[in-house]
C-alpha cells in the first residue's frame, strides 16, 4: 500500500537536495553566465520563486530580508548569507552581515569590494516570471544605497534562475516515480468501479472526489483536476452524467516534495455486452501513443523548444496523423521554467519561450492530442529527459482503465 513519506524524510530529503543542487548544479550553470556575482534577495511572505530552492526545509519562509549572494571565482562559487543570523541557513551559507553593526546594503556593498565584482545579476526580467523574483521596492532601495560603480554592473540572466530550477538533481530524479505513485494513487481510485455509478455519478463528482483524496493523503494538487467525456454520436467533448460507453478523460497534477506531476489518463465505461474496449477507441489511442513516441524521438540536447515543436510535427503529419501539441516543463512548478514545446491555442513556433535550449535532467509534461475520425485523443504524461533520451517515468501509458 503507497505510503506518504514522513514529515522528517521529506526535510531530510529536501535537505540532501539543497546540498546537490548548491554544489553540483549551481556551479555549472553559474559558471556558464557572465555574472560573477548573483544576488537573490526576498522579503518575508513576498519570497523569490527560487527560495524554496536555496534554503533547507526548516527554512520556510524569508526572514525580514533574506539575502543569498553567490560569486564565481573562476570555476568555485562561493555562497553567502546577507541575513539574520540561523543556524540551519549557515549549514549551506557563509554568514557575511554583521547586522548589530551595520545594514545590509553596507554589507553588500563590503563583499562586492572584496572580490571586485563586475557583473551582478539580479532577478529581473520582463519575459520570465521565474527570473523575476526581486521586488520592485528592493530593487529602487539597493540602486540607492549600493554603491554608483556596482548599480552601473546589473546584469539580468533569466537562464540563472531558469536552469537552476529547471535541471534535476540525481535524489530528485529517483525521487519522482515516488511521486508519481501519489498522483496515480488518486487517478486509479477515480477511474475504479467502486466510484463511478453510470447514470448517476457526475464529471464534478470525480473532480471533487479527487480533490478530497489529495487533502486526505496530506499534499496539494497545483490546479485543480479536471474530468471530462466523450460520447459516441454526440459530437466533442461535454461535462454531465457519465453513461455507460462513454470514453472519460482526466488531467491532474500535485507538488509533493518540492515537484510537480501534470498526467493525464483515459478510462472507458462499459456498455453491458461489452468485454474490451471496442476497436475505434483502442485505435485512436494506439495512433496517440505513436505521437508520442514522434515526439519523443525528437528531442536533442541544445535543440530549442521550437525545434521540437517543428520536427515532431512533421513527422506525424507524414505519418498521416493529425497532430496537436502543447508539452512543457513540469519540474518544482507546474508551467515550469524551460522551454515551451508548442502551445494549445497556438500551433506554431513560440517566441522567447521556446527559444531556449533543452538540457538533460530535465522533467517534462508530454502534453499533446491527435483527431481520429470523429474522437479526439488527449494525453499526458510525466517524462524525463537524460542522455539516453526520453523516459516515462510512471508505466501505463499505453492503458485505457476499463470500467465494468
Amino acid at each position: 500500500m503507497f505510503q506518504i513519506k514522513s514529515i522528517k524524510e521529506q526535510y531530510e530529503l529536501k535537505d540532501k537536495i539543497l546540498k546537490e543542487r548548491l554544489e553540483q548544479l549551481l556551479p555549472k550553470i553559474m559558471c556558464s553566465s557572465k555574472a560573477d556575482a548573483w544576488v537573490i534577495a526576498c522579503k518575508e511572505y513576498h519570497e523569490d520563486l527560487l527560495f524554496p530552492l536555496l534554503v533547507p526545509a526548516s527554512y520556510l519562509t524569508a526572514r525580514r530580508v533574506t539575502m543569498l549572494v553567490f560569486i564565481k571565482q573562476q570555476e568555485q562559487i562561493r555562497r553567502f548569507s546577507l541575513s539574520l543570523p540561523d543556524e540551519d541557513l549557515e549549514k549551506y551559507y557563509e554568514r557575511y552581515w554583521d547586522y548589530q553593526n551595520e545594514t545590509q546594503s553596507e554589507a553588500l556593498n563590503r563583499l562586492f569590494d572584496e572580490f571586485d565584482v563586475q557583473h551582478i545579476a539580479w532577478n529581473t526580467s520582463e519575459d520570465s516570471a521565474f527570473a523575476d523574483g526581486l521586488s520592485a521596492g528592493l530593487y529602487k532601495q539597493y540602486t540607492r544605497e549600493l554603491k554608483p560603480c556596482y548599480t552601473k554592473r546589473f546584469i539580468e540572466d533569466k537562464l540563472l534562475a531558469m536552469k537552476l530550477m529547471e535541471i534535476r538533481t540525481e535524489t530528485e530524479k529517483s525521487l519522482y516515480p515516488h511521486v508519481l505513485e501519489a498522483a496515480f494513487t488518486v487517478i486509479e481510485d477515480t477511474f475504479s468501479k467502486h466510484t463511478i455509478v453510470p447514470g448517476v455519478t457526475t464529471c464534478a463528482d470525480l473532480e471533487w472526489h479527487m480533490m478530497q483524496k489529495v487533502q486526505d493523503m496530506g499534499l496539494v494538487y497545483w490546479f485543480s483536476p479536471t474530468i471530462d467525456l466523450q460520447r459516441e454520436g454526440q459530437g466533442p467533448r461535454y461535462y454531465g452524467v457519465i453513461e455507460k460507453g462513454d470514453l472519460l478523460h482526466c488531467d491532474f497534477g500535485i507538488r509533493y516534495m518540492n515537484l510537480c506531476t501534470d498526467t493525464q489518463r483515459n478510462a472507458y465505461v462499459a456498455k453491458d455486452d461489452e468485454t474490451e474496449i471496442p476497436e475505434k477507441i483502442k485505435k485512436g489511442f494506439a495512433i496517440n501513443n505513436r505521437f508520442q513516441d514522434i515526439v519523443r524521438e525528437s528531442f536533442q540536447l541544445n535543440m530549442t523548444g521550437n525545434q521540437v515543436f517543428s520536427k515532431a510535427i512533421a513527422q506525424a503529419k507524414k505519418e498521416g496523423i493529425r497532430p496537436c501539441l502543447y508539452s512543457h516543463p513540469c519540474n518544482v512548478y507546474g508551467h515550469g521554467p524551460g522551454t515551451l514545446i508548442g502551445l494549445y491555442t497556438k500551433q506554431e513556433e513560440i517566441p522567447i519561450r521556446g527559444d531556449i535550449r533543452l538540457d538533460y535532467d530535465t522533467v517534462f509534461a508530454l502534453e499533446l492530442n491527435i483527431q481520429y475520425e470523429d474522437m479526439t485523443f488527449y494525453s499526458e504524461e510525466t517524462v524525463l529527459f537524460d542522455e539516453n533520451g526520453v523516459h516515462f517515468l510512471y508505466p501505463g501509458r499505453d492503458q485505457i482503465y476499463f470500467i465494468k
